[in-house]
């Protein structure tokens, strides 16, 4: 089974916020593949089912995204899954907005979710998929930024980045994460600047 675990904040007013693009690809996969996400335990939502013939596990962590490690220890320790058997999708500032970035194994960097939970783990080889939010405005603080919401044409842009992770996904389970990256760390989607 795979665990595939987007992060964010639990509570309406965090809902499509740039922080929340992990909560909202899993929505994205829990639709597609009609998973019914709403079982609660590990401190998180979950819900079980089948995708490209993958029994899967699609989680969010309610512990707010500073505690996600909390929510997947719980799960680790009941599960005790191979490394690679887990997912993590996450917001990123840092790369081109209009892109996704899969990696095989690494640190957290900035993120704090990614912290906790390599933190709670105590292992840092695990597959991961990151959305690009935008670059933060020089005239507003990093919360700020990752709790705003999306706006005008920006909106289409992150829905695409969505069904491209969700895709990242279904390739990664089915063709191995080296050709997944091949595939999908290069795809850029044109905002109309780049046009």
């Amino acid at each position: 089974m795979y665990f595939i675990v987007g992060l964010g904040n639990p509570g309406l007013q965090y809902e499509n916020t740039r922080h929340n693009v992990g909560f909202l690809t899993i929505d994205y996969l829990a639709k597609k593949h009609n998973i019914n996400v709403k079982k609660i335990k590990y401190k998180s939502l979950y819900g079980q089912g089948e995708i490209s013939g993958h029994k899967v596990m699609l989680i969010k962590p309610q512990t707010y995204m500073n505690n996600s490690g909390e929510a997947l220890r719980e799960i680790y320790n009941y599960y005790k899954f191979d490394h690679d058997k887990l997912i993590v999708i996450f917001d990123d500032i840092d790369i081109e907005f209009g892109s996704i970035r899969i990696k095989k194994k690494g640190s957290a960097g900035t993120h704090n979710g990614m912290k906790s939970i390599i933190y709670n783990l105590l292992y840092d080889d695990f597959p991961r998929i990151k959305l690009a939010v935008g670059k933060r405005p020089d005239y507003m603080d990093l919360a700020n930024f990752v709790l705003s919401g999306f706006n005008g044409k920006d909106v289409k842009i992150i829905e695409e980045e969505i069904k491209m992770a969700a895709d990242a996904i279904e390739s990664i389970m089915n063709d191995g994460i080296e050709r997944s990256m091949g595939t999908y760390n290069s795809i850029r989607l044109l905002s109309d600047n780049d046009e």
